[in-house]
């Protein structure tokens, strides 16, 4: 119990790591935006109130993120996976058109698991965005989900350049960039797969990542699952 106690605050430590690095990108526009007010006194209405709305928005979003500081203990629910995801995907849907790739879901509707929702959503999130950055243009993004002995078991695989099995194994470490191993771009820091590896364990979950013949699946499991009545 000492151990799995300080794993869960080491875990939490880390996290913290993360979401500070994560508070640079709502800055920095919120910066951007007011500089550009700043060297512009001749700016028209129209594009002054677009500059002010945008650069709330993301002063509202850097504010979300330093209350997740004093906000890292679990508020675990029930939780509806299929919808999650299903509203995740949604979400993802001018990523997904711009990258030219779709989504199947080969997912079970009666899984509930138990957990942190905001936290949850945010590590599948980026394990999508991770997808969708290193899919082949045009291919096809697969989400399953499948209850097996108490766990819920989820399955995101897409086509794209093979992970190799020496690259797979630094593949969850912080600012490990997965471009750097694998062509292309994706502009991140390196820290999207950390951050939901350390979600993931937080909930007393795993995360894995298998990568051949140009098809690579990252597979979650997550306990505290059941079926819904």
């Amino acid at each position: 119990q000492r151990a799995e106690a300080e794993l869960a605050e080491q875990k939490r430590d880390e996290l913290i790591l993360y979401l500070a690095h994560d508070l640079k990108t709502p800055l920095t526009s919120v910066i951007g935006y007011l500089s550009i007010l700043d060297e512009n006194k001749g700016m028209n209405r129209e594009q002054r109130e677009k500059c002010i709305r945008v650069g709330l928005d993301k002063a509202m979003r850097l504010e979300k993120l330093i209350n997740e500081f004093f906000e890292i203990t679990l508020s675990k629910t029930n939780i509806d996976l299929h919808y999650m995801l299903i509203q995740l995907v949604d979400e993802f849907t001018p990523q997904l058109q711009a990258s030219h790739v779709e989504v199947e879901t080969l997912m079970a509707e009666d899984v509930q698991i138990r957990g942190d929702a905001n936290y949850l959503a945010r590590a599948f999130q980026n394990v999508l965005k991770n997808a969708v950055a290193y899919s082949d243009r045009g291919s096809v993004i697969t989400i399953s989900v499948y209850y097996q002995k108490e766990n819920a078991i989820i399955n995101v695989s897409n086509t794209g350049d093979t992970i190799l099995p020496e690259q797979q194994a630094h593949i969850f470490e912080k600012f490990y960039r997965a471009d750097e191993a694998r062509q292309g771009n994706t502009g991140g820091a390196g820290l999207g797969l950390a951050i939901a590896k350390n979600i993931i364990v937080l909930h007393g979950g795993t995360i894995a990542v298998e990568s051949q013949e140009r098809k690579t699946t990252f597979t979650i499991t997550l306990p505290d699952a059941k079926i819904q009545l």
